[in-house]
C-alpha cells in the first residue's frame, strides 16, 4: 500500500529511537538516480532542466534555478538582488542562521525585525518600523511551513523599492491565499534537505517571474560565467570563449539529484496530505492539555506542515526536551534566534532585539512531523507528552 496510507493503517515508522524528521525515499527515486547513473550526463544535463521544469509546475508557473542547498539558494537570491556593501536586508530571527548569513556574507547589514507572537513569521508592523532608505530586500520565512503576511510585506518592500524574499525551506507545495507559494515574492528560495518536504539529498532553488532576477540567478549559479556571444566584451575569441563579467560560484546541483527530486515532486501532493494528517493528529490530541499551546493557522494559509512547533509555557520546555529524549523520542528546538549566535554578537547584535522571538524561541519545541510517521507513533509522542505533566 501507498507509504501514507500505511502509515495510518498504524505501522510504526520506528520501534526505537524516533526522529524528528527523515527522508521518504521510494524505489521509483531509487530507480531514477540508478537511471541517471546508466546515463551520459551526471551533471549540467537533462535532468537538472527537467527538474526546474517539474518544480515550475508546483509554483504557479514560475521559473526555477536549481542550486546545491538551501543555503546556496538564499547566496544566489541575494546575490541576484544585487545585494552589496551598504545596504540593509530587514530579516526575521526566527530561522536557521543561513537566511542572515547569506545576505552578510555579501557585506549587508542585516536589520532583525520581531515576528508575529503566535505563528513565529515575520510581523508586518515590526518589518515596517525595520526599512529604511538603504533596505534592498526584506527576507520573510514561512516558519514551520505556514507562509508569511506575503502581500503585506510585499508592498511594505515595494514601497520601500525593495524586494520580497520569501525563504520558503519549509513550504514547497504550500499557497496563501489560493497563490502557490513561489508566484507571490520576487525572489522566493527552497531547500531539499533529507528532513524538508521533498529532497534531493542536499539541494535547493531560487525560484522568480523576473527574467532580469532569473538570469543573474543562473549566473551566479555557475560562476557568472557568459556564453552568449552578444553579451561578451570580446566575442570574437573564439568558439570556446567565455567570459566572466561579476563575480558567482559553483552552485550547481547534478543530474543525479535533480532526478530524484523530479521522482520526489510526484508524491509531493501525497506528503502534504500525511503531514496535514499528523498535524491535525497532534493537535487533537494536545489541544486541551494546560502547559502547552499548539500551532495555529491564519485565514487563506494552506500550509505544508514542515514542523509541528509546540509550545511549551511556564519555562519548561527544556525538562520536556529531555524527558522526550529519555524516552527514544527525537524532538528538536527550531531555532535560536539567529542574531544570538556569537557571530552577530560580535558584530554587536545583543539579546532582547526581538522579545517576540525570544519568547516563541523559550517555549518551542518540534514534535516528530514526517510522511511514513504512523498514528501509532503520533499516538506514542502525546502519550510521552501528557505523561509528562
Amino acid at each position: 500500500m501507498p507509504e501514507s496510507d500505511a502509515a495510518s493503517a498504524g505501522k510504526s515508522a520506528s520501534a526505537g529511537f524516533l526522529p524528528y524528521g527523515r527522508q521518504s525515499i521510494s524505489e521509483e527515486d531509487i530507480q531514477a538516480v540508478v537511471d541517471v547513473l546508466r546515463g551520459d550526463w551526471l551533471t549540467t544535463g537533462p535532468a537538472v532542466q527537467q527538474f526546474e521544469t517539474d518544480l515550475a509546475a508546483h509554483t504557479g508557473g514560475t521559473p526555477a534555478v536549481a542550486v546545491t542547498s538551501g543555503t546556496a539558494a538564499l547566496h544566489v537570491a541575494y546575490a541576484a538582488a544585487g545585494i552589496k556593501p551598504g545596504d540593509e536586508v530587514v530579516a526575521s530571527p526566527m530561522t536557521f542562521v543561513a537566511t542572515a548569513a547569506a545576505a552578510a556574507l555579501h557585506g549587508a547589514k542585516v536589520v532583525f525585525a520581531d515576528v508575529e507572537a503566535d505563528t513565529g513569521n515575520l510581523s508586518v508592523e515590526a518589518a515596517k518600523a525595520a526599512v529604511t532608505e538603504r533596505t534592498k530586500v526584506v527576507a520573510a520565512v514561512d516558519y514551520a511551513g505556514h507562509p508569511a503576511e506575503l502581500d503585506a510585506l510585499g508592498e511594505i518592500a515595494h514601497k520601500a523599492g525593495a524586494l520580497l524574499l520569501e525563504d520558503a525551506a519549509h513550504s514547497v507545495g504550500g499557497s496563501w491565499q489560493g497563490r502557490a507559494v513561489g508566484s507571490i515574492a520576487d525572489l522566493t528560495t527552497f531547500s531539499f534537505f533529507p528532513t524538508k518536504n521533498l529532497t534531493t539529498a542536499e539541494g535547493g532553488a531560487v525560484v522568480t517571474p523576473d527574467e532580469n532576477l532569473l538570469d543573474r540567478a543562473r549566473k551566479f549559479r555557475n560562476h557568472g560565467l557568459v556564453r552568449d556571444r552578444a553579451e561578451q566584451r570580446y566575442p570574437d575569441e573564439g568558439g570556446w570563449h567565455q567570459e566572466v563579467h561579476e563575480f558567482g560560484l559553483n552552485y550547481r546541483l547534478p543530474d543525479v539529484l535533480c532526478a530524484l527530486g523530479s521522482s520526489q515532486l510526484t508524491r509531493l501532493a501525497e506528503f502534504k496530505k500525511r503531514r496535514a494528517e499528523i498535524h491535525e493528529r497532534y493537535t487533537t490530541a494536545l489541544a486541551d492539555l494546560d502547559g502547552v499551546a499548539t500551532p495555529p493557522s491564519r485565514p487563506g494559509a494552506d500550509p505544508v506542515w514542515h514542523l509541528y512547533p509546540l509550545r511549551v509555557l511556564e519555562g519548561r520546555r527544556k525538562a520536556l526536551f529531555e524527558h522526550l529524549r529519555g524516552v527514544g523520542i527525537g524532538v528538536q528546538v527550531n531555532y535560536i534566534p539567529a542574531y544570538w549566535h556569537p557571530v552577530f554578537e560580535d558584530l554587536g547584535y545583543r539579546r532582547g532585539l526581538c522579545p517576540n522571538a525570544e519568547a516563541y524561541y523559550e517555549q518551542e519545541l518540534s514534535l516528530p512531523l514526517f510522511p511514513s510517521l504512523a498514528d501509532a507513533d503520533v499516538d506514542r509522542v502525546v502519550d510521552a507528552v501528557r505523561a509528562f505533566f
